[in-house]
């Protein structure tokens, strides 16, 4: 039996899209690795494999001759604070060094072009040396990455972004170095006496300090899981025995009782055992107002108390607390891909290796057809600047980052308002979505059952029907009768001392209250007394909105009614409303009766009603609006709808819910609001503009960067594309694509 192990872990080495495909097939070809998904935003891989059959230090081995390296650290399983030192540390310094170079460089251009600018004072051969030096020092530091990468390439036949760049600026270097060192052999080949060290030093300088601003947005754009870890507390005051201790959050253990100061973060998950206050639960759930907590209430850990004090019983820790499930799924979520980012990496990989062709085709087609219209000299120094503007441009880094950055911004920018993303293929898809399947109880409605109406018979008040309802009821179990006792409490009634109870089960209970015997309980069970409901009561609106009569009544006479019903969400008739501004197609499926159905359907605008279904009957709906084609959400909260959570082109639970619609599910709501859903779906379709947006970029910085740089446009406008301004477009590229995703962190979706 295979012994599964799944890891998120740090790649080190990584800087392109191409280096994805390599690390992806390479690990993927390794006995025992069962999946890879290799993510150039977070610079992270996900990987399941066998243990029994292999290893990190395995995997490691294999990568090697490629250049990487998975960090088998204690950080794989934290948030990613992304290393800038190394290579990139002297990136500003280097591009003030290629700053100046640029700056003298467009100097001589401009004045040999315009007659009234000043020449450079500095002889042309100090100025070559000069430069040749500052090339030489820069290869052999920051541009080693580059020569090493050329070197692997010359291994393993598996090409990179630094490969390109390699390539490019080490044969402008040797050019250039070999017509410094050995002056005669420009003049025994004919060759000219071009030098490209500004060239080198410039591309190297633009390009790294370009890898400097991608690797800070990126770092950005994992802001938010930094910010829902930091929300945890360090520390807790617990009870032990009789006295306060503060404790680190590792030592509280399950059952602790935790005092929570009033401006302080509620330490762990837990239930309210005494005191009441309001706690501020934006960052975690979206929600901007305070949200009171009495006793029985749930707490979050990591929100904030606002003004009481709190007694908590500690319920969930480490792990198992919603702050840390939470950042498990956004980070999982961060680190998954969406199909469009797949199809980013299939043609990324085969990207390179075109490029490389096409630089070499064009370095031919200078030297050997060029020299036929234009002096061989010019043509060769029109060659080597073709040559190492395409590798220079072509860099595929850019469509690598367009799809990952933005899904990394959304699934933050999701958990910030309360929605929980599993994998980006879900985020992907929910844009898609034309028919919403929902579930009543917990969806729809709040779950809970409330006294919603009291018509007492003639002679009663409706406060004395509740006091002797309560009464009765404050000895029972049953739901119903927590709903009228909860109506009580908020209406300040006490109940009545009751004797002689009496429950008769699925019918009704009888109590001596005042030495009076009353029923309460269905109309069968008053009948069973030989009391007479009224016909208007029997044929009362109330009813037929599938609402719950329990009746009152003593010996000799009925007094009255209350109704009780499970209460529509007070934001789900605007959620409908949304959904169907979105051109969705809501659905309601219920196992309730079909009046009840019925009536909450038409109060919240639901589009089609199904009742009476069984579990398994869910499913088959949904697979009924499948088969027409449609792509269909799916929205429950109970063990009863995850047959249909997982039969859905995309599942969305409740958190309210159970833990196995959770698990099925791929979105998760906080605190079971619906509304959340259009959220959800806004942020998809933004989410899905921006990656658009961000393939054109990419793709246009290519397709019309590669011909220019070839020299295509020489021959009719005598325009080429000057390696260094390659490299600056190359640099930018790459950090609009990920600004443009940053966009996402000021997305209003509400």
């Amino acid at each position: 039996m295979a012994n599964n192990t799944t890891v998120t872990i740090p790649v080190k080495g990584m800087h392109c899209a191409s280096c994805v495909s390599v690390i992806s097939r390479t690990l993927k070809n390794i006995p025992g690795v069962q999946d890879c998904a290799v993510n150039l935003a977070t610079e992270k891989a996900k990987i399941t494999f066998d243990s029994d059959q292999t290893s990190i230090q395995t995997m490691n081995h294999e990568l090697h001759d490629y250049g990487y390296t998975l960090e088998n650290t204690s950080q794989s399983n934290q948030v990613s604070h992304m290393n800038h030192e190394g290579s990139h540390a002297h990136a500003p310094q280097l591009l003030i060094v290629s700053l100046i170079v640029f700056t003298v460089m467009m100097w001589d251009i401009l004045a040999q072009t315009f007659s009234y600018i000043p020449k450079n004072p500095v002889p042309l051969e100090t100025q070559n040396l000069m430069l040749f030096l500052i090339s030489t020092v820069i290869m052999a530091t920051t541009g080693t990455q580059f020569i090493q990468a050329t070197w692997r390439f010359i291994k393993t036949r598996k090409a990179n972004m630094d490969t390109l760049i390699g390539i490019g600026t080490g044969t402008a270097y040797l050019y250039s170095a070999l017509i410094t060192l050995i002056p005669t052999l420009a003049n025994t080949l004919q060759l000219p006496e071009t030098m490209y060290f500004d060239v080198v030093i410039v591309v190297i300088g633009f390009i790294v300090y370009g890898k400097h601003l991608e690797a800070i947005s990126k770092q950005k754009t994992g802001e938010a899981l930094q910010k829902l870890l930091q929300l945890q507390a360090k520390t807790a005051i617990v009870l032990r025995g009789k006295v306060e201790i503060e404790v680190s959050i590792d030592d509280v253990r399950v059952g602790d009782m935790m005092i929570v100061k009033p401006g302080t973060k509620i330490p762990l998950d837990g239930i309210v055992v005494s005191g009441a206050s309001a706690v501020d639960e934006s960052l975690v759930t979206g929600e901007s107002l305070p949200v009171d907590k009495k006793v029985r209430d749930i707490v979050i850990g990591g929100t904030m108390n606002q003004q009481g004090m709190l007694m908590v019983r500690a319920e969930k820790i480490g792990k198992d607390t919603m702050l840390a499930q939470i950042a498990h799924m956004v980070e999982d979520a961060q680190t998954t891909k969406a199909p469009i980012e797949r199809l980013a990496d299939q043609i990324s990989s085969v990207f390179v290796p075109i490029v490389l062709v096409i630089a070499f085709v064009t370095l031919a087609l200078w030297l050997f057809l060029a020299p036929q219209f234009i002096p061989f000299q010019q043509a060769v120094a029109f060659a080597i600047t073709c040559f190492v503007g395409i590798l220079v441009i072509a860099c595929p880094c850019a469509l690598g980052l367009a799809t990952p950055t933005a899904m990394i911004v959304a699934v933050g920018r999701g958990a910030q308002h309360g929605i929980l993303i599993k994998d980006a293929e879900s985020l992907e898809k929910l844009h898609t979505t034309q028919v919403v399947v929902m579930d009543k109880t917990g969806t729809l409605t709040n779950g809970k059952p409330v006294v919603t109406d009291i018509v007492p018979a003639k002679k009663f008040t409706p406060t004395y029907v509740l006091q002797l309802a309560a009464s009765l009821e404050h000895h029972s179990e049953h739901p119903l009768a927590r709903a009228i006792m909860d109506r009580a409490t908020l209406e300040n009634t006490a109940p009545l001392a009751t004797k002689q109870f009496y429950a008769a089960q699925g019918k009704g209970i009888t109590g001596v209250v005042k030495n009076t015997t009353y029923f309460a309980g269905n109309a069968r069970y008053l009948e069973e007394h030989a009391i007479r409901i009224p016909q208007e009561v029997m044929d009362s609106p109330l009813r037929i909105q599938g609402k719950t009569p329990i009746y009152l009544a003593s010996k000799t006479s009925y007094m009255g009614a209350l109704y009780i019903a499970d209460t529509v969400k007070s934001n789900a008739k605007q959620a409908v409303a949304r959904l169907h501004k979105l051109g969705i197609k809501v659905v309601m499926l219920t196992g309730d009766i079909p009046e009840t159905a019925r009536a909450i359907a038409q109060d919240v605008g639901i589009d089609e009603v199904v009742a009476h279904v069984l579990p398994h009957e869910k499913a088959l709906h949904v697979s009924r609006f499948k088969e027409k084609g449609k792509h269909v959400a799916m929205v429950g909260d109970g063990v009863n709808d995850a047959p249909a959570l997982a039969t859905a082109d995309i599942g969305v639970a409740m958190s309210t819910g159970t833990d196995i619609a959770i698990s099925t599910a791929q979105i998760t709501l906080l605190h079971g609001d619906i509304e959340k859903l259009v959220e959800a779906i806004a942020l998809s379709k933004s989410t899905m503009s921006i990656i658009k947006q961000n393939l054109f970029w990419a793709f246009f910085y290519n397709v019309v960067g590669i011909p220019i740089a070839a020299g295509a446009l020489y021959p009719f406008f005598g325009i080429l594309l000057n390696p260094i301004f390659a490299g600056l477009a190359m640099a930018m590229s790459s950090v609009s694509v990920v600004a443009n995703s940053l966009r996402l962190r000021n997305l209003r979706i509400h």
